[in-house]
């Protein structure tokens, strides 16, 4: 059976597309009408109750609960749930034209100008790929120091406390065990201690990629690592330690292996690393959210103030999955392109994690809790991180959702039986917690319990997502030599003759591995109305609003105007280092990341 090859794939998509007349791909404001219509009320405070009753009623009859689609919890059926479907869909279409166009002729640039990259027999020659090129869907190139810096340990360690900070965690000695040994006198060599030292004293790091041993695989190769971290005693830098590859011979890597395998150890983790970043963000982010939203919209008036908010918030978020199904896991499709595994199993994989893995959980899963429960902020052993990239900017942006919500939630119920009095919010909780199956979703009995849910459900939609997808994928977390998403050779049986160049995709996987990072990539955003620092800067939805979310809103805005600022003045101090990483992130810019999760 001959499969649809990803280019196919890619002109299906753009041959559905409606015309484009704008590259920015404004939000556009609804209709002046709309305006006319009631302000957004709580139903105990609504006197056309019955409009309301009938409303839901509707609602509940045309969104009902369908089979997953690419994996996950259940998706929106009948005949309104297919509609917003269908109208996400046709939304994110005109933000895919533009890309498909860049992408395109990024493409085409890259073939044409394959004589400049030396037949990429060197390490060196694939940052060649970068010189010039890929500029209409990476127009400021790869974040700086990615290209120079890569073989820092420095930079391969902190990669794990900014653009993917969701796997490492702190071993804990009185409840973790060691799952590997590293010889004393090695790791006395790197950190001067022992490794049951590191572990006694609460230095110790852990990351776990041993459940894609038995995945599918593609014609492409893959290990399953395991590896431990440290804080160094000395300069209390966060730093690898040693890598497993837990396949053939099960090799041990450290820093004071030779060069060249070691790096080659850093790549085989990130292999990893990729494919479980992107599929737990699909079982984190777009899953969790999709499935409380649609018992929102079950459940909730159209005249609801939360509804409304999560109508603003959730902007496309029905057009993913569909998206997922047939660019990536449908058989010849991305990911059975450039990945070591299947498409197939990818869907397998983000649904494990989704059901079991953890990620699909709502409360355990909120910000600073999750990342608690690692060790990685507030652990009461070991020293703190000297520096974590993605808590330092993300609580800033989290800090600023809280406090609105803060605001719009203290300005519609006075009281927290207020929260109970409320029979649609209360609906709300128990569809999300019975027919829609939701993972670990709250009771809301209280106004902080609605506000830590709000400000949780605006966090993955924004700071978690755009975290590991967006823009950072092909500007970071993709970028070649040191993030290949498989291996094109084994995994070495033996160290001291390593090659790492063998290990690397060849122009034309290199060109889908970067088209396939493009479809997600939002640089027509950037500072337009679409970017997070409008998150709430919405006329027809603040002009129902009371003057409280307004202001609010308001604040919101310019405190992220603010921050946007200091991102974007990042650059390298005299250490070479920028949040003490020898790269420069700025994923999380305001005025650069979307609002909404929209890739």
């Amino acid at each position: 059976m001959k499969y649809p090859s990803l280019v196919n794939l890619l002109a299906l998509v753009a041959l559905q597309t409606n015309q484009v007349t704008s590259l920015a791909v404004p939000r556009l404001p609804t209709l002046k009408s709309r305006s006319l219509l009631p302000p957004f009320s709580l139903p105990q405070n609504d006197l056309l109750d019955l409009t309301r009753a009938l409303d839901i009623t509707t609602k509940q009859a045309g969104y009902l609960y369908g089979p997953p689609v690419a994996g996950g919890p259940y998706f929106p059926t009948g005949v309104l749930g297919l509609a917003k479907v269908a109208a996400d869909q046709a939304l994110i279409q005109l933000d895919e034209a533009p890309i498909l166009v860049a992408a395109a002729a990024d493409t085409t640039d890259s073939t044409v100008s394959a004589p400049q990259y030396n037949g990429l027999q060197t390490l060196d020659d694939y940052t060649l790929l970068y010189d010039g090129h890929w500029k209409a869907t990476l127009p400021s190139g790869p974040v700086p120091g990615m290209l120079t810096n890569y073989t820092q340990d420095l930079l391969f360690s902190m990669e794990r406390l900014s653009f993917s900070p969701y796997q490492v965690k702190r071993l804990n000695p009185s409840s973790d065990t060691l799952q590997f040994n590293v010889d004393d006198n090695i790791t006395t060599q790197i950190t001067g201690m022992t490794l049951q030292q590191l572990f006694e004293d609460g230095r110790l790091f852990y990351a776990d990629y041993r459940d894609q041993k038995d995945l599918t695989p593609t014609d492409r190769y893959s290990a399953a690592c395991d590896a431990f971290f440290y804080i160094d005693q000395t300069s209390g830098e966060f730093l690898p330690l040693a890598i497993r590859t837990n396949v053939g011979s099960n090799l041990i890597y450290t820093p004071k292996d030779d060069p060249a395998d070691w790096l080659l150890a850093k790549i085989m983790y990130n292999v990893n690393d990729f494919w479980f970043a992107q599929w737990n963000h699909l079982a984190s982010t777009h899953e969790v959210v999709q499935i409380a939203y649609l018992a929102a919209i079950r459940t909730l008036s159209d005249n609801h103030p939360v509804l409304a908010l999560l109508n603003r918030i959730m902007y496309e978020v029905y057009a993913i999955q569909p998206l997922a199904e047939l660019l990536l896991f449908l058989p010849g499709a991305a990911v059975d392109q450039v990945f070591a595994y299947t498409g197939t199993s990818a869907q397998d994989y983000t649904t494990n994690l989704y059901e079991n893995g953890g990620s699909g959980r709502f409360q355990a899963n909120y910000f600073t809790a999750e990342l608690e429960s690692r060790g990685l902020i507030n652990s009461n052993f070991g020293p703190a991180l000297k520096n974590f990239p993605f808590y330092e900017d993300a609580s800033t942006i989290y800090n600023a959702i809280h406090a609105f919500m803060t605001s719009f939630v203290n300005s519609y119920y006075s009281k927290d039986s207020d929260i109970t009095a409320d029979n649609e919010m209360q609906a709300w909780v128990k569809e999300s917690q019975g027919p829609a199956k939701a993972i670990d979703f709250p009771s809301i009995t209280t106004r902080s319990a609605l506000i830590d849910a709000l400000t949780h459900m605006a966090h993955l939609a924004s700071t978690s997502h755009h975290t590991v997808n967006t823009n950072e994928l092909l500007s970071a977390s993709s970028t070649l030599p040191f993030h290949p998403p498989s291996l094109y050779q084994p995994p070495p049986s033996s160290k001291g003759s390593t090659n790492v160049v063998d290990f690397l995709p060849p122009l034309d996987k290199v060109e889908e591995q970067f088209s396939v990072a493009a479809i997600f990539v939002r640089p027509f955003f950037v500072g337009t109305n679409r970017t997070l620092m409008h998150m709430f800067d919405d006329p027809s939805m603040l002009s129902r609003m009371n003057s409280a979310t307004q202001s609010a809103a308001s604040t919101f805005y310019s405190s992220m105007q603010a921050f946007s600022q200091q991102v974007a003045a990042r650059t390298f101090d005299q250490n070479g280092l920028s949040q003490g990483m020898p790269f420069v992130w700025k994923a999380l810019d305001p005025n650069v990341a979307p609002f909404s999760i929209t890739s």
